[in-house]
C-alpha cells in the first residue's frame, strides 16, 4: 500500500477525539530517509535514527493538518519513496467543561438576598440569554405580569413583598423554577427597591421609566 493509504488507514483507527498523532516512518537505508526528509520537510520531520524520521499531523494547530499530511505522502509516493508508515502516539483532546449557568431560581434568591429587611417593593428584570427564550419565559411568568423591555430579550416585572401591586416573592420563585425547568436561562437583576412603603388610597408606588408608569 502507498504511504499515504497507509496514512488514511491509521487515521481510520485513531480515537474520536484525537488531537495529535505522532508518525514515524521507518527506510531501508540512509539515503531514502534524506530523500523522505525533503519531501516532507513541511512536516519538519526529525531523525530518530539515520533511517527513520518521526513528524506530526493534528487538528489543533500544532502540527500539519491531516489534509496536508496526506498530500506529503502522495508526493513520497509518487518520488518512490518505500518506506514504513506506522502510529507511534496519540494525544486525546480533553473534552470542553460547560461551566453550569446558575439558576433562574438561584439568580432570584441571590438578588433578593441582599435587600433591606424591610424592602416592600422592587422593579427587576429578567434577561435571558437568547431571544427565542422570550415567547415561552412570557407565558410561563404570566402570573408575575412580565413586560417586554424594547427589543431586547428581557422581561421586566414588580414584586411586592407584603400588599400592593406586585407579584408576591414566592410566586416569583415559582414563575422562575418553571422557567428553570424548560430550560430557559439568563440572569435576574433588581433595577429598583423600595423600602417600608405605606398603601394610601393606592396600590403601591409607581416608577417612571423613559417617561412611562411601569
Amino acid at each position: 500500500m502507498s504511504l499515504a493509504g497507509d496514512w488514511l488507514t491509521l487515521q481510520e483507527t485513531l480515537p474520536e477525539r484525537w488531537s495529535r498523532a505522532e508518525l514515524r516512518l521507518d527506510t531501508a537505508d540512509a539515503q531514502i530517509a534524506d530523500r523522505a526528509s525533503r519531501l516532507l520537510a513541511p512536516a519538519q520531520p526529525f531523525r530518530a535514527t539515520p533511517t527513520t524520521l518521526r513528524f506530526a499531523s493534528s487538528v489543533d494547530g500544532s502540527a500539519l493538518s491531516p489534509d496536508a499530511v496526506t498530500r506529503l505522502l502522495r508526493l513520497a509516493d509518487e518520488s518512490r519513496v518505500i518506506a514504513r508508515l506506522e502510529l507511534a502516539g496519540t494525544t486525546v483532546a480533553e473534552p470542553e467543561q460547560e461551566e453550569a449557568a446558575p439558576s433562574l431560581v438561584d439568580a432570584w434568591l441571590s438578588a433578593t438576598s441582599v435587600l433591606p429587611p424591610d424592602w416592600s417593593d422592587l422593579y427587576a428584570e429578567l434577561r435571558f440569554v437568547s431571544s427565542d427564550y422570550i415567547e415561552p419565559g412570557a407565558v410561563l411568568c404570566v402570573p408575575i405580569n412580565p413586560r417586554r423591555e424594547g427589543t431586547r430579550s428581557a422581561l421586566r416585572f414588580r414584586s411586592a413583598r407584603r400588599a400592593g401591586y406586585g407579584a408576591s416573592p414566592l410566586m416569583v420563585q415559582r414563575c422562575l423554577e418553571r422557567c428553570d425547568e424548560a430550560g430557559l436561562r439568563g440572569t435576574v437583576e433588581i433595577l429598583s427597591v423600595l423600602s417600608d412603603t405605606r398603601l394610601v388610597a393606592t396600590q403601591g408606588p409607581t416608577w417612571m421609566v423613559a417617561g412611562r408608569n411601569v
